[in-house]
């Protein structure tokens, strides 16, 4: 090597490959067509349940704003807050019967709260507007694309 610096690049080099790999594995080709994104909110139920009332009612305004102008570009499919974890069931079938147990499937620091269901030109586009999302500054926002199938038409 010639000893000059080199400029590293601020990329982060498996998502950049990921992103370009997301159409190859599902070839997904939408042209000029949007695609869908599940986007699964995340956040510590102890911490939500911490928040004052005056702040908990911000919080929804900050939600009600956002499904508002998303619905407004088009964008805004569905979504909605979930009842707390205490209130989950999980169902497992092995050997053919059914399992059923109260509570969430696995423990987590964060339990899901929510879901926005939108439609995006492209990841980045979902990723901004997840990055909208009030929860993302307490918890975590798992955005992805749905795997859409076309029907088939029978004979």
């Amino acid at each position: 090597m010639s000893g000059k610096n080199i400029h590293q690049p601020d990329v982060d080099l498996a998502i950049f490959i990921r992103r370009n790999d997301e159409g190859q594995e599902f070839k997904i080709d939408k042209g000029d067509k949007e695609m869908k994104y599940l986007m699964l909110i995340y956040q510590n139920e102890k911490q939500w349940a911490a928040h004052t009332e005056a702040e908990t009612q911000e919080i929804y305004g900050e939600y009600g704003k956002l499904r508002q102008e998303l619905t407004a570009s088009g964008q805004f499919i569905g979504g909605s807050q979930l009842h707390p974890i205490a209130t989950a069931s999980s169902v497992r079938v092995r050997d053919g019967k059914p399992l059923i147990t109260d509570g969430p499937f696995a423990e987590t620091h964060e339990q899901l709260g929510g879901y926005f269901l939108i439609e995006a030109k492209n990841l980045d586009e979902a990723l901004a507007i997840a990055a909208r999302i009030p929860s993302a500054r307490e918890g975590t926002i798992e955005v992805r694309p749905l795997v859409e199938r076309t029907a088939e038409a029978s004979a």
